[in-house]
C-alpha cells in the first residue's frame, strides 16, 4: 500500500489506445500508477508526466519483479497485446505469443509477487457469432463463447487461466469484454494514435480529413436497418471509468471475480457512423462500397446488464456524435503533435 492509501496499478499497455485512457483515469481519481510497455505499438507521449513508464516486455520476468518491488503493486490492469482481427488469422503464432504466452508469463510473476487483483482487457471476439434471440436485449456474459479467429482464441486461453489460477491462488481478477471502443479523453489527452488503425470513427475521421481517400463499407445486405452492419460503440473515457469501479470492487471482495460486457446496450450501422462523422467534419466522406467480410455478424450489441447492476457505472459519453467530436479534436492534435 502507498502513501495515499492504495495501492499502486501496474498498467500493461499503458501507453497504447485504450491503456493510455485507464492511466487517465486512475490518476484522476487518485491512484498511483505505473506502466510497462514495449512501445511496439504506444507513444510516450501518450504517458502523463510523472507516470513511472517501464520500457520492456510484460513476460520480462526479471523486470517486472523489479516493478512489483519498486512500486509496490498492489493491482494489475492489463491492456497490452495484439488487437488485429485478420492478421490474426494470417499469423495465428503472433498472437498466441503476444496475447496468450505472455498473458500466462504476466499472471505467473503476478502470482508469484502475492499481487492479489488482475483486470483483463478481453473482448466481444470470444462470441465468434453469438445466437442472439430477436427480442434479447443483446450479447450477455452467459452468450456461449465460440471464437472464430486466432484473436478471439488467445483471448478467451487468457480468460481460462485467470479462472485457474484464482481458484488456485489468493488472486481475484475482473475480465472485461469490450465491444467497439472508440472516441478519445475529452480533454484531449489522449486517443487512437496507431497509424494504420482499423477502427472505422477513426478512418472515418481520417478520411474526413483528407488523411485517407475514402472509407470503405464492407457489406451492404445485412439483416440491419439499413443493411449495413450494426455496432455496439463504446467511449473510452466511459469504458476506462470501468475499469477503475471494478478495481475497487475488486479490493471490496477479494474473494469475488467478476466477469462483464462492455458497452451501452446500442447499435450503430455504418452507415449510422458515417453520417455521424459527415455531420461533425461538415464534410462529406467518400464511401467505396465493397463485399462483405468473413465473420462479420449483421448486428453485435452488448447486454450491458451486469455491469451497470454490479459497479453502477453509468456512461457519461453515450452520443454517437460526442464520441466522434472526441475523436475529432485528438486527431487535429495528433497532427499538430506529428508536425512538432
Amino acid at each position: 500500500m502507498t502513501s495515499s492509501g492504495k495501492p499502486s496499478v501496474l498498467v500493461t499497455g499503458g501507453a497504447g489506445y485504450i491503456g493510455s485512457h485507464a492511466v487517465l483515469a486512475l490518476r484522476d481519481a487518485g491512484w498511483p500508477v505505473a506502466v510497462i510497455d514495449n512501445l511496439t505499438t504506444g507513444f510516450r507521449f501518450a504517458i502523463p508526466e510523472g507516470v513511472p513508464l517501464y520500457e520492456g516486455d510484460i513476460a520480462d520476468a526479471d523486470l517486472l519483479a523489479r516493478i512489483f518491488a519498486e512500486q509496490q503493486t498492489g493491482a494489475i490492469m492489463h491492456f497490452a497485446g495484439s488487437i488485429v482481427v485478420p492478421e490474426s488469422v494470417a499469423d495465428p503464432l503472433k498472437y498466441y505469443h503476444n496475447n496468450t504466452a505472455k498473458s500466462r508469463a504476466l499472471i505467473a510473476a503476478a502470482v508469484a509477487a502475492g499481487v492479489p487483483h488482475f483486470i483483463f482487457s478481453s473482448t466481444a471476439a470470444t462470441y465468434g457469432i453469438p445466437d442472439v434471440a430477436a427480442d434479447s436485449p443483446g450479447v450477455s456474459e452467459d452468450t456461449p463463447q465460440r471464437p472464430i479467429n486466432p484473436y478471439g482464441w488467445s483471448k478467451l486461453m487468457t480468460e481460462q487461466m485467470l479462472a485457474d489460477v484464482a481458484a488456485a491462488h489468493p488472486m481475484n481478477y475482473g475480465v472485461l469484454r469490450y465491444f467497439n471502443v472508440a472516441g478519445a479523453d475529452p480533454q484531449a489527452r489522449s486517443g487512437q494514435s496507431t497509424a494504420g488503425a482499423t477502427h472505422l470513427i477513426k478512418v472515418a475521421i481520417e478520411a474526413a480529413l483528407a488523411l485517407r481517400e475514402s472509407v470503405s463499407v464492407f457489406g451492404t445486405d445485412y439483416a440491419t436497418p439499413d443493411g449495413t452492419g450494426v455496432r455496439d460503440y463504446i467511449h473510452v473515457s466511459d469504458l476506462a471509468a470501468a475499469h477503475v469501479l471494478t478495481l475497487e470492487a475488486l479490493m471490496a471482495e477479494p474473494a469475488r471475480s467478476l466477469t462483464m460486457n462492455c458497452g451501452y446496450g446500442l447499435g450503430f450501422s455504418v452507415r449510422e457512423v458515417l453520417d455521424a462523422v459527415d455531420r461533425v467534419t461538415n464534410r462529406k466522406i467518400d464511401r467505396r462500397i465493397e463485399g462483405r467480410r468473413a465473420g462479420d455478424p449483421d448486428s453485435l450489441i452488448s447486454d450491458p446488464a451486469r455491469l451497470k447492476q454490479t459497479l453502477g457505472w453509468q456512461p457519461q459519453h453515450a452520443q454517437l456524435d460526442t464520441i466522434v467530436a472526441h475523436a475529432l479534436a485528438w486527431e487535429r492534435k495528433l497532427a499538430d503533435l506529428r508536425a512538432g
